[in-house]
C-alpha cells in the first residue's frame, strides 16, 4: 500500500462492502482518501474512524452516481479543494436479480448508469490529469460474471463484461503515459450486494471477505496487472468454462440461479 502513501485516492461506493475495505487497506498505508457514496452518515462515521486510527486526511463527498450529474459533481468537489487524484477506484455498482421481463425498467437503467456510464465518465474526467503528470492509477470493479452470461443477473453481468473490456483496453492505451489500469473481478463477496440485488441466500453461499478482495485488487494494480480474479476457485471457474460451449455454460448457470 506504500505506492500511494501521502497521496489522494478517490473511492466510489465507499460506504460499505468492498469500497469500505479499500478505504481501510489504503489508510493502513498512509493514503489520504476521498470517500464517495450517497449515505452521508455512513461516510462521516467511516471518515472519523479512519482519521482517528491512521492519522490520514479524509474528505467526504456525497453524490448519487445513478444520476447523470453525479460524476461531474464528484470532479467539481475535488477540483474545488485542489486535490490531485493519484488513485481512482471505480467501485460503486449494484445488481438486480430475477427474470428480466419482470424487472423494473428504471432499476435496470440505473444499474447501467452506475456500473457503466459513471465509470466511463469519472475515468474520462480524471485520466487527463494522470496523463499530464505521467503517473496515476485506476482500478475498476468487474466480476467473475464478466466472463460469461448469467441468467437472472443478465444486465448486471453485461455491465461487468463492459467494465472488464474497458479496463483491459484502456490499460494498454495509457501504459506509455505511465498510468496503470486494472480490473478487479471478485466472485461472491461478503457485502450488501446480494441483499440489494434481491438474490436468495441459497445461491453461492461461500463468499470471500471484502478485505481479501480489496487487497487482491490493490496488489494487482501495484504489480501492473490489467485484470485479476480474486480466489483460485473463481479463477479456475472463469477460465475452465472457456473450454466448453457457451450455451452449455449458460444452461448450467441458469439451473443454479433460477428462482425457486
Amino acid at each position: 500500500m506504500n505506492n500511494w502513501r501521502g497521496k489522494w485516492a478517490l473511492i466510489t461506493g465507499a460506504s460499505a462492502g468492498i469500497g469500505c475495505a479499500f478505504a481501510w487497506e489504503l489508510a493502513i498505508g498512509g493514503t489520504n482518501l476521498i470517500l464517495v457514496a450517497r449515505r452521508r452518515d455512513r461516510l462521516n462515521d467511516l471518515a472519523g474512524e479512519l482519521r482517528a486510527t491512521h492519522k490520514i486526511e479524509v474528505e467526504v463527498c456525497v453524490a448519487d452516481l445513478s444520476q447523470r450529474s453525479g460524476p461531474q459533481e464528484v470532479f467539481d468537489f475535488t477540483s474545488h479543494k485542489e486535490l490531485d487524484i493519484e488513485l481512482l477506484i471505480n467501485n460503486a455498482g449494484f445488481g438486480v436479480y430475477g427474470e428480466f421481463a419482470k424487472a423494473e425498467l428504471s432499476r435496470q437503467l440505473e444499474m447501467i448508469q452506475v456500473n457503466i456510464s459513471a465509470v466511463v465518465h469519472l475515468t474520462h474526467l480524471y485520466l487527463p490529469q494522470m496523463i499530464a503528470r505521467h503517473h496515476g492509477d485506476i482500478l475498476i470493479l468487474g466480476s467473475t460474471g464478466s466472463f460469461q452470461g448469467v441468467p437472472y443477473l443478465n444486465t448486471y453481468v453485461a455491465t461487468k463484461a463492459f467494465d472488464l473490456h474497458f479496463a483491459e483496453a484502456l490499460a494498454e492505451e495509457v501504459k506509455p503515459y505511465g498510468v496503470r489500469v486494472c480490473a478487479l473481478c471478485p466472485g461472491s463477496t461478503t457485502s450488501e450486494f446480494h441483499e440489494v440485488a434481491g438474490q436468495p441466500k441459497n445461491i453461492l453461499r461461500k463468499r470471500e471477505s471484502a478485505e481479501k478482495v480489496a487487497l487482491v485488487g490493490l496488489k494487482a494494480l501495484a504489480a501492473g496487472k490489467t485484470y485479476v480474479i480474486s480466489g483460485f476457485k473463481n479463477y479456475l471457474g472463469a477460465h475452465v468454462q472457456r473450454t466448453l460451449p457457451r450455451r452449455v455454460v449458460t444452461r448450467v448457470i441458469a439451473n443454479a440461479f433460477r428462482p425457486k
